[in-house]
């Protein structure tokens, strides 16, 4: 709870609860050992999710603007503006401007450019590089959604470095049997009760797909 506290301050995503949710939490306890380190965060799918939709609208509100930039600089640059007082520098500003320089020029001067977009892979891949610092422990809630298997690997690749060379501590829920193969992992199977920990090829999630590429073995030969 204190990590949710914390991502809810930092602006991130306001996660899913019951009405039930509070009445639980009352009944929990939880008895801290060491601090938790400030760099601590929870990463959800609704977090990167917001992220990516956050970037598609800055750059459709650039889209709007550009194209009334579009129309200011026509009307500035073919218009009989005559100045006729102090309040009207401004507009003779914009028209001596819009004379000067080509529309796309003019519309550079006045607009940030967009912001670059990627794939929904790429940018929840690069979400979690940016929000992964030193020393923090991170939840993190199926980060495998809307990576490839590639990216799997990549992020699989970056949370054991993490890890082992930048002092992070991850608690991770997840399918992905590219995840539970991480080096060192500790792997509690909580479809068994009681909750008991296993080897990632013993998850029936990891065996299925193990069965289903072993009857198309000959495929790939």
């Amino acid at each position: 709870m204190l990590l949710r506290r914390k991502q809810e301050s930092a602006g991130d995503s306001v996660y899913n609860k019951s009405n039930f949710f509070p009445d639980y939490v009352a009944l929990c306890n939880m008895n801290e050992e060491e601090d938790i380190p400030e760099s601590s965060r929870i990463i959800t799918s609704d977090d990167v999710f917001d992220y990516m939709l956050n970037i598609r609208n800055l750059n459709e509100g650039i889209d709007w603007k550009r194209e009334k930039l579009f129309d200011e600089y026509l009307d500035a640059k073919y218009s009989n503006f005559q100045m006729k007082s102090m309040e009207d520098y401004e507009q003779l500003k914009k028209v001596n401007n819009a004379r000067r320089k080509t529309q796309s020029r003019f519309v550079r001067g006045e607009l940030i450019d967009n912001v670059r977009e990627y794939s929904n892979g790429e940018s929840a891949f690069f979400y979690f590089t940016e929000k992964i610092g030193e020393n923090g422990l991170y939840l993190l809630d199926e980060p495998e959604n809307s990576l490839s298997p590639k990216l799997q690997i990549e992020l699989m690749g970056f949370l054991e470095d993490s890890a082992r060379f930048f002092g992070c501590q991850f608690i991770i829920s997840t399918h992905s049997p590219f995840l539970l193969s991480m080096k060192g992992a500790r792997i509690y199977n909580l479809d068994e009760n009681p909750v008991t920990i296993k080897r990632w090829t013993e998850l029936e999630n990891v065996r299925t797909y193990y069965e289903f590429f072993k009857t198309h073995g000959k495929e790939f030969l």
